[in-house]
């Protein structure tokens, strides 16, 4: 579960309660070939204007955005530093850093509806416009800004095309990050000006071993069954083992392995008991998609698979319940709804087992 921010600050939707932040994390578990890459054009001098890192949540896209604007806001487009880009958590470009305070850096995510208390659904165009009066401030000390949009999945049209412009006119010494969850969904006039870093689905091995130094009090047997369950993803390894995390991800599996025929009262309940959980809904969400798409990618291994209408599905339900998290709607009636969704697929298409 995320922890509210301080007022005026982005929701940090991104933080698991109990767990560092992506900005104050330095270890960066199986992502070589992409880190590789981005050393290869920052130590070389050459960074692009804008970068696009993509791959399910969880498995380490912010860490890698922050582990770049470190190095470059400290070191510049220069050798100086270490090929993995790591930089001393003393230093001082870090320090600012991992306290979200550096004036390098500018981090636009959705906020806080004041209204409502909830995350807005959407990344709307005057948080994309801050880029201009960003990127146009004199440079810092290093002579680098660097701005993380986190995730380009939330922007609206009018968002999108605002950044467009950006990347059509980039300034100088200044890098555009942006992460992305479902990056085919992204204009492609923005993907086309962004040098792609897609971020792979870690193995089992990688995750349990990374659960050593998260849960270190957790039985080795629990770590195996949570990297399992996680669908390669830390993160979501590390909400399944924050509060009712298992119990709601059990709850996702068997929401898709009963598809074609969903029991109704057991869904109102489920609602009912979301309704009363803090960040029940969004939770249950997430555990919901990363089990589909995992289902997906394993159902996509075999040859001659027709997925086009689960992928679809996977779109409609990622809209559909940052539509109800956004506008704060009753759980029961979003969960009903995803379920007949997910029946109407399973008859049409075939189940994914």
């Amino acid at each position: 579960m995320a922890k509210r921010s301080r007022a005026g600050e982005p929701d940090e939707s991104d933080r698991i309660e109990g767990f560092p932040h992506p900005r104050e994390t330095a270890l960066l578990l199986g992502q070589d070939l992409a880190l590789s890459r981005a050393a290869r054009a920052l130590r070389g001098g050459k960074p692009p204007q804008g970068w696009l890192i993509s791959g399910p949540p969880g498995i380490g896209k912010a860490t890698l955005a922050y582990r770049i604007a470190r190095y470059l806001l400290s070191h510049g487009a220069r050798d100086t530093g270490p090929a993995d880009l790591s930089v001393a958590a003393n230093d001082p470009d870090a320090i600012q850093v991992a306290a979200n305070s550096h004036p390098g850096l500018l981090v636009l995510k959705r906020r806080v509806n004041e209204k409502t208390g909830k995350l807005m659904s959407e990344l709307p165009v005057d948080e994309v416009r801050k880029l201009t009066g960003f990127f146009g401030m004199t440079s810092g000390a290093g002579g680098w800004r660097v701005a993380i949009v986190d995730t380009a999945d939330d922007m609206n049209a009018n968002a999108a095309n605002a950044l467009l412009k950006l990347l059509e006119e980039p300034p100088a010494r200044a890098v555009l990050i942006l992460l992305a969850n479902r990056p085919g969904q992204l204009l492609p006039t923005i993907r086309s000006r962004c040098q792609r870093l897609e971020l792979r689905p870690l193995d089992d091995a990688t995750v349990a071993d990374a659960l050593k130094a998260y849960l270190p009090e957790t039985d080795p047997a629990e770590r195996q069954s949570l990297a399992r369950l996680s669908g390669g993803s830390i993160g979501a390894a590390l909400n399944l083992a924050s509060g009712e995390g298992r119990e709601l991800a059990g709850e996702a599996d068997r929401l898709i392995e009963n598809a074609a025929m969903p029991d109704t009262l057991a869904l109102l309940a489920l609602g009912d008991r979301l309704w009363r959980m803090k960040d029940g809904l969004p939770r249950f969400g997430d555990f919901l998609l990363e089990a589909l798409g995992a289902r997906i990618r394993m159902k996509a291994r075999a040859p001659g698979a027709h997925l086009e209408r689960w992928t679809a599905l996977l779109s409609r339900l990622e809209n559909g319940f940052s539509r109800a998290q956004g506008l704060n709607l009753e759980p029961r009636q979003t969960i009903l709804s995803a379920a007949r969704d997910l029946a109407q697929t399973a008859r049409r298409a075939g189940p994914l087992a």
